[in-house]
């Protein structure tokens, strides 16, 4: 528009400024501010900025303290269970003066008893895997149980009187298992197994560590304790001695978990064998109905590596063997087998056996398959309660222990009709 045209009034013009620029100016003039001030009060300023730093490190102090602390080490009491039960077995709470009859809901705490009669047993899991079997006529009590948060447990348990076998699992690093016998404390590194003799009447007390190392200590003496390595003492002796221990032979036959079939008769004679030892004069052979032999069928003595024992009935069994010298001291128990005697007609016909692949849920192994409809189906000699019309059944088994571990699946039918399976896991 042309000045000619430009008619008369007033005019405004316009300068956009953004947030940004105002914001730029002011710390620029924060700035040139704070520089004057440093140079006029050098000594002001400095002591300023040395309490506004102390301002803020109370207040992140203060903030970090209000956060919770990890790895105190708190320890929290924990719980252990019964796993096994046979024959006469109590209980006293830390709490209480009565016994009450053991069962496997009770929960097993610091100060807590557990009794065996002369024909009871008893197994004793604790949260990081130790176990105790608890053998008859004897008395322990829960002494500790405990873990922190950093999944470090603290178990001791004493044995008042008896025999005790147990071992312990893989803890974590920093736990203790340790079992106390008149005195003396043994603590046993992971993974391994020892035996506990502690007889107050006779002033007899041992410690044998069947499997991995630990160590007893009593009255500031430290003993190192490997396989088949034990240390006895009495109460009045101011030192502990230590031995080599007799190692127990190795069952051969029958084969854990094995079936053994009778040919239409009501019992079968069986044939038992073991590695023969050196130094053994003879053998003591055991036979069992239930696996903690708190009862037995047979018990006795035999000078060679093998025997035949007549006349076993249907069903399951377990066994051992142990070794004596001339002087008649005994090895400790070997390893229990069990087998299962299964009667089978002469008209015997194999009958359709098929599994699935197995599945692992830690030490549970689950088990299905399919057989012959009518057929009854046992795993390692328990039998499957539930099979459909068809004959497809499913099993869970007990928790396996760490190792290899067989497992036998046998269907018959009541015609004598048999099929039997084997497969060999690793329960890691």
């Amino acid at each position: 528009m042309s000045s000619q045209t430009r008619k008369p009034g007033i005019h405004i013009a316009w300068k956009t400024i953004t947030y940004r620029s105002v914001a730029l100016l002011i710390l620029a003039g924060c700035i040139i501010f704070f520089i004057a001030v440093r140079l006029s009060f050098p000594q002001f300023t400095e002591s300023t900025l040395k309490a506004a730093g102390s301002v803020a490190s109370k207040a992140l102090e203060r903030v970090a303290g209000m956060a919770p602390k990890v790895g105190t080490g708190t320890l929290t009491a924990q719980q252990a269970h019964f796993t096994a039960l046979d024959g006469t077995v109590r209980v006293k709470k830390g709490n209480d003066n009565s016994w009450v009859t053991a069962d496997y809901n009770i929960p097993l705490e610091k100060g807590d008893v557990v009794q065996t009669g002369s024909e009871g047993m008893a197994k004793v899991v604790f949260n990081d895997g130790t176990s105790y079997v608890v053998k008859q006529d004897s008395l322990i009590v829960i002494e500790e149980n405990s873990a922190n948060d950093q999944q470090q447990t603290n178990i001791a348990v004493a044995v008042s009187t008896g025999t005790v076998d147990l071992s312990t699992a893989t803890y974590s690093s920093g736990s203790k298992s340790q079992v106390i016998v008149a005195g003396a404390t043994a603590s046993l590194a992971p993974e391994s197994a020892a035996q506990v003799h502690n007889d107050p009447q006779k002033d007899q007390h041992e410690i044998m560590m069947k499997k991995g190392t630990g160590e007893v200590s009593r009255n500031g003496e430290t003993v190192q304790l490997a396989n088949w390595e034990k240390v006895s003492f009495q109460a009045a002796q101011p030192h502990m001695e230590k031995e080599e221990g007799i190692g127990p032979p190795t069952p051969i036959s029958p084969a854990n978990m094995a079936p053994i079939f009778t040919s239409g008769e009501s019992t079968k004679d069986v044939e038992f064998s073991w590695t023969p030892m050196a130094n053994a004069v003879g053998y003591r052979l055991q036979i069992s109905r239930n696996p903690y032999f708190s009862s037995t069928l047979v018990d006795k003595k035999i000078s060679t590596a093998d025997v035949t024992v007549t006349s076993l009935g249907e069903g399951a069994y377990y066994w051992l063997v142990q070794s004596y010298d001339s002087s008649g001291k005994e090895s400790v128990e070997s390893e229990k087998n069990r087998f299962t005697i299964i009667p089978k007609s002469k008209q015997t016909e194999a009958i359709d056996l098929e599994l699935d692949p197995f599945i692992q849920h830690g030490h549970v192994i689950e088990i299905s398959g399919k057989t012959q409809a009518g057929a009854r189906v046992m795993v390692n000699g328990r039998e499957v309660p539930m099979l459909t019309t068809d004959g497809t059944f499913h099993y869970f088994t007990p928790p396996l222990a760490t190792g290899e571990a067989v497992i036998t699946i046998t269907a018959q039918t009541a015609q004598g009709g048999v099929n039997t399976q084997q497969k060999k896991i690793i329960i890691q």
